[in-house]
């Protein structure tokens, strides 16, 4: 791998990881127009990376991270609540994860999956956004410290269909935590700090289990460009998705992902797999 194809993968990274379009499948296609061969050191590098995704959420919100901190340390009742609901968030995804990991690798990490993925998806937002509107609830639902433990491992139990590839882990928290009645602010910032420990632990396990073919394969230099670039593009990604929800509903997404479900069914017949 060169410094070129690890800007650009650090780009597509950190601008999608976050958003609710999946990053995977944009790997997926970045992947194949930069003409890479597929690897188990490559898929690795692809994960890792998100270190710098996580970074990039670790600094932005920050004064929620020391929340949590202190609430570890039984300042902070809010803080402690928030943390043990995340850890309750994580849970579903952490034993499907440990069960299923293998099959969903072997057999569902391909572009036709992606594709049938994004324009569900696609779909689901603009209904969703659509039967918001007309209940006329586009604008409410309670904050995040009103967050229940059942409400968290109902998020959770979402994320778990964002496995299948293509589907969108932040599509998915996102939509439970409507569904769970939370706001839409609420629902994207548990959402961002959910990541924060689904991410992190695979990264952390990929990193372990593939750290010397990585090194070997692609080399530091690439994996550290990668990293930084990833970290860069998640700021600018965040903080124009909060603002941008702060005027206008989901629905550009599920436009987007039905145009990208087009494309990828373009690049297939040209050969994509």
């Amino acid at each position: 791998m060169d410094i070129l194809q690890a800007i650009v993968l650090g780009i597509v990274e950190g601008l999608t990881e976050y958003l609710p379009v999946s990053s995977t499948g944009h790997l997926i296609i970045a992947q194949y127009l930069l003409g890479m061969q597929e690897s188990s050191a490559l898929s690795a590098f692809e994960i890792c990376i998100q270190g710098g995704a996580i970074l990039a959420v670790l600094g932005l919100y920050f004064p929620r991270v020391s929340q949590m901190w202190r609430g570890l340390l039984g300042k902070c009742p809010e803080g402690r609540r928030l943390m043990v609901n995340l850890i309750v968030g994580f849970f579903p995804a952490a034993v499907v994860g440990l069960l299923c990991s293998r099959f969903i690798k072997d057999y569902l990490f391909n572009a036709p999956t992606v594709m049938v993925s994004w324009a569900l998806g696609g779909i689901v937002i603009l209904l969703y956004v659509r039967a918001r509107c007309h209940s006329g609830c586009a604008d409410s639902g309670m904050p995040l410290e009103q967050l229940s433990a059942r409400g968290a491992l109902g998020i959770g139990l979402m994320q778990c269909i964002a496995m299948c590839p293509g589907v969108s882990r932040s599509l998915m928290t996102m939509l439970g935590g409507l569904c769970m009645g939370l706001s839409l602010a609420a629902a994207v910032e548990f959402s961002f700090l959910l990541g924060l420990i689904t991410l992190g632990a695979a990264t952390c396990h990929d990193a372990v289990a593939h750290g010397a073919d990585m090194l070997q394969q692609i080399g530091w230099l690439p994996m550290l460009v990668g990293t930084l670039v990833a970290w860069a593009s998640s700021v600018v990604a965040v903080k124009w998705m909060v603002s941008f929800l702060q005027r206008h509903s989901l629905s550009i997404f599920g436009w987007y992902r039905l145009a990208a479900a087009a494309l990828m069914l373009f690049l297939i017949t040209r050969g994509l797999r």
